[in-house]
């Protein structure tokens, strides 16, 4: 087998020398442009699942590499003047071009024929010639260009400006330094790689870049290998509190955008994608040479699992195209926290670093709290005094506050005083007849409501007849509605103290005229359904019927119905009251730019967009009484270009505080069919991240949310006040007190009904009263929680020492 490697970075070297190792009959020939001495790049971080990967594969490399590591365990957040420290989290850095030395002649010692200094031929030649082509050649790769019908390749250029350099000052960890000025704020990203260096990373948001001076520093073009020497001197200056009198040093060291890369296809004929050149991860998550290790290991591997290329090919883009996915998920995240770090300024040193570091949401509350319990802890203390009654923060009871996971802390919505931070969103449940609810609705909330949770809301209810969603959702706009509801909302309260809600809307043009298939697809209204009203004259779809744009008349007798609904579910005893503006309906359809095409004073700008839903939120705030509830969820994306912007959102849901919301349930989508949603867990939060943090409007976070450590991670990290948790409940209705178990928790904000509580622990299973005998003499220490980089003294310095 013949097999070319364009690109001698690690990732081309060390799939040539596995491949090699594993085949010493291969014939494998690596093109490096550069010399083989020339120096890269300043340190690289592996994780230990990576590293018991390698030393698996290969130990020689292993041993090599190991034996220069620096090693640490902390990570320190330097932010507002303290330094906060979170331990257990194990990292191993090694000098990138000692890497490469490594690699280098652990290719050579193998037999792999390496030019360096040598431009690769064509890769169109190359793959003539060749059983298989490595393109290993980066993030700006020529061999993938050559195919952009095959590979499909996105290239997200995001906003930040960073700057890779290397320092003379030895970090004890992995150091997050984030430092305020009067131009905004700067962020570093630093940590050791061996005794006498770290790599230091400077990163600032764009406007925050520009205002602190560095836009006239990096005007001109650079020559190759050029630093950009009066920006490294700028950031001396302002971090010379951090630096400690070292300096920093750069190699072509010049102000970036990160690109995310992501390709359709991995490979073309026998040509595949390898490292940056197939995928790009934000470095705030892992090293680029991390993931293109792990992608050699596995190509190698599925090279001699199968029986010829195109299969070996399919299955390493079958194996390693998830854990890509999952890491870029991950990095995206941290990614756009730190574009948007202005947000979390004004945070409390602990919640900001509790925030920092669980930013990507692969570390959570319960990870935090395994890791480092001291730190959770701490965290933990600042942010239940600030949630406790105020009996327990004058000292007044005996309940210490910290003793009680995040989501159990009582929060004030408005007028109403919420036991817990868990929410039963509105579920569209589809059985009510002529809008009147039934049994199965008493049966649902019912339950609900006696699973623990905070707050329950009943779904999808209409303001009238013709605002329905589909046939059989409910409504309140008869007496006979009314008394149901009544009798629902009486029976619940007479079983718990659990608050109850109502979601109210009149859906539009989202009116259909049967409940959604067994496929979860809404049938469309066609041209012979009841009549559709909406703020432009825009079908849903294809098959939907033309809707009337709405006139000064209709928007009048709409807004009296939202208020004699309001009306009626105060009187049938509800405590909280949604009203539905997102989600495409007709409140949604005049927020949005793409649903609203109106020219007169209700349409063109945000202004005339929120005018009619401003109206109604007043018409019903003042008929709905001060000591209750009132919510508006949002639609804070709609998923497609042209539709509501952040800026956007953040503007509505100010607005909608200022005519009287309590707070916004941030939600998404569903506003046009043709939405492209970036589906994953949690993957709403951010929106109400945004709107929490730059507001000061409370949150109700939402959109698969499904554990209870998701929920106290979203809550103690400052992204919402309050977590909406659908699907679980649907699954599990007594998720809320199945998760206080599950945490030890029994105290009042989880109380289980009289008539369960003998149910309130798990029941034995199989072999659960089983208790394992020691099998050890010795048991091994535990790793201790920190551990910082003390580089190890040289001997001649030891010995002048002694």
């Amino acid at each position: 087998m013949r097999v070319a490697v364009i690109g001698g970075g690690p990732g081309g070297l060390y799939f040539a020398a596995l491949a090699q190792q594993l085949s010493p009959e291969w014939e494998i020939t690596v093109w490096e442009r550069n010399a083989r001495d020339d120096a890269f790049g300043f340190g690289v971080v592996f994780s230990d699942e990576t590293l018991d990967g390698i030393a698996q594969a290969d130990p020689a490399v292993f041993d090599a590499m190991s034996a220069e590591f620096a090693r640490w365990s902390d990570i320190d957040v330097r932010y507002d003047g303290e330094v906060h420290v979170s331990g257990g989290h194990g990292f191993a850095a090694l000098d990138r071009n000692r890497l490469r030395e490594i690699l280098q002649s652990r290719c050579a010692d193998l037999g792999v024929t390496v030019h360096y200094g040598t431009e690769a031929p064509p890769v169109g030649e190359l793959s003539a010639g060749y059983d298989l082509v490595v393109a290993a050649d980066g993030i700006r790769s020529t061999a993938r260009e050559a195919y952009p019908g095959t590979f499909r390749t996105e290239l997200d250029e995001r906003h930040c400006r960073y700057m890779w350099l290397s320092t003379d000052r030895v970090f004890e960890a992995f150091t997050f330094i984030v430092e305020k000025g009067d131009f905004g704020s700067i962020q570093v990203h630093a940590y050791p790689y061996d005794g006498e260096r770290s790599t230091f990373i400077v990163e600032m948001a764009e406007e925050d870049w520009r205002r602190a001076g560095f836009e006239a520093f990096a005007a001109r073009e650079f020559a190759r290998g050029e630093s950009d020497g009066e920006s490294v001197r700028r950031c001396e200056e302002i971090l010379a509190g951090h630096l400690d009198g070292h300096r920093l040093i750069p190699n072509a060291s010049k102000w970036i955008r990160f690109t995310t890369v992501r390709n359709a296809s991995w490979s073309h004929g026998n040509v595949v994608l390898l490292g940056d050149a197939a995928h790009t991860a934000h470095f705030s998550i892992g090293s680029g040479t991390k993931l293109a290790m792990e992608d050699s290991l596995a190509l190698v591997a599925c090279l001699h699992e199968h029986p010829d290329v195109p299969a070996a090919l399919a299955a390493y883009e079958g194996e390693r195209r998830p854990v890509v996915e999952s890491t870029q998920r991950a990095a995206q995240a941290s990614l756009e926290w730190f574009e948007n770090i202005g947000r979390y300024t004004a945070q409390d040193p602990r919640q900001f670093a509790f925030n920092l570091l669980t930013r990507s949401r692969r570390v959570t509350y319960d990870n935090l709290r395994v890791r480092d319990e001291r730190f959770t802890d701490a965290v933990d203390s600042w942010h239940a005094a600030l949630s406790a009654p105020p009996a327990i923060r004058a000292g007044g009871a005996d309940t210490a506050p910290d003793a009680v996971p995040p989501m159990f802390r009582a929060f004030r919505l408005g007028g109403l005083h919420l036991r817990n931070r868990v929410v039963v969103p509105p579920t569209a449940l589809y059985t009510a007849r002529d809008g009147v609810p039934g049994d199965f609705e008493l049966v649902h909330l019912s339950t609900q409501a006696l699973g623990g949770a905070g707050l329950v809301f009943a779904g999808m209810t209409a303001v009238s007849a013709d605002g329905r969603a589909t046939p059989g959702c409910p409504g309140l706009y008869t007496d006979e509605q009314e008394a149901a509801w009544r009798r629902i909302a009486g029976f619940v309260h007479g079983q718990s103290d659990t608050c109850l809600g109502i979601q109210l809307t009149h859906a539009g043009r989202r009116a259909a005229t049967a409940v959604p298939r067994p496929d979860g697809r809404a049938v469309p209204l066609g041209p012979a359904g009841r009549p559709l009203v909406a703020a432009s004259p825009l079908p849903w779809n294809e098959l939907a019927g033309v809707p009337r744009e709405a006139t000064r008349q209709d928007m009048d007798d709409i807004a009296r119905d939202f208020a004699a609904a309001a009306e009626r579910a105060h009187r049938a005893g509800f405590d909280a009251l949604e009203l539905q503006y997102g989600h495409g309906h007709l409140m949604s359809g005049f927020l949005s730019p793409l649903t609203n095409t109106r020219t007169d004073d209700y349409g063109g700008s945000l202004t005339g967009r929120l005018r009619f839903p401003l109206e109604v939120l007043r018409a019903v705030r003042a008929v709905w009484p001060e000591g209750k509830a009132l919510v508006v969820r949002l639609s804070a994306t709609d998923w497609a270009e042209g539709g509501t912007s952040e800026a956007d959102a953040v503007e509505i849901a100010r607005a909608l505080a200022g005519a009287g919301a309590d707070a916004v349930d941030v939600s998404t989508g569903e506003v046009v069919p043709y939405e492209r949603p970036r589906y994953g867990r949690s993957y709403q939060t951010p929106y109400a991240d945004l709107i929490r943090n730059a507001t000061g409007v409370p949150t109700i976070a939402v959109g698969a949310i499904s554990t209870y450590d998701d929920v106290n991670s979203i809550v103690l990290a400052g992204r919402a006040d309050l977590c909406a948790v659908g699907r679980a409940h649907l699954h599990d209705p007594l998720w809320t007190l199945h998760a206080a178990a599950a945490q030890g928790y029994s105290g009042p904000a989880a109380p289980w009904p009289a008539s369960w509580k003998a149910g309130s622990g798990r029941p034995p299973g199989a072999r659960t009263d089983r208790v394992p005998p020691r099998l050890q003499l010795l048991r091994e220490a535990a790793p201790p929680v920190h551990q910082r980089w003390v580089p190890p003294v040289p001997a001649a310095a030891a010995v002048a020492v002694r």
